[in-house]
């Protein structure tokens, strides 16, 4: 059984390791701003084992003009679980609470081999690609939820 439920950051911390911060230190695991009261953590679970996870950040970025923006980070799905549409479950679960809330656009960085994952999922790229050294070649990538 499939369910999706909210999680403290560090609970997250094992599944963005073994995702995406293979090979480095746990405490690259932690992100500034985990522990704000305005971020929210979920994981999806199969038959109560943690497969995947997605955290929601109030941040506004200065390129897009709407007042209310969330930012997706740390979205990750275990590599053996990939491909099962457990991804796909968990954005637009946030999707929908942010629409609730009336939040106006969501943004993220997304890895270069994401890019079509979200592209499916009705996301557009702004601006040109960019580096995150140690990680790899992003994109900024944006949606807008409610006018």
């Amino acid at each position: 059984m499939i369910t999706i439920r909210i999680i403290t950051a560090e609970a997250s911390y094992p599944v963005r390791h073994e995702v995406l911060r293979k090979g480095k230190p746990i405490d690259s695991c932690r992100f500034e701003g985990d522990e704000l009261p305005t971020t929210n953590h979920y994981g999806l679970f199969d038959n109560d084992k943690l497969q995947a996870i997605i955290s929601l950040f109030e941040n506004s970025n200065p390129i897009f003009e709407e007042n209310k923006q969330m930012q997706i980070r740390g979205m990750a799905v275990l590599e053996h679980n990939q491909g099962k549409g457990y991804g796909k479950q968990l954005v637009q679960y946030c999707e929908n609470l942010l629409v609730a809330s009336d939040t106006a656009l969501i943004w993220f960085n997304a890895r270069e081999n994401a890019r079509g994952f979200y592209q499916k999922l009705g996301y557009t790229i702004q601006g040109e690609p960019f580096n995150i050294e140690g990680i790899g070649i992003h994109y900024v990538m944006w949606k807008k939820l409610s006018v």
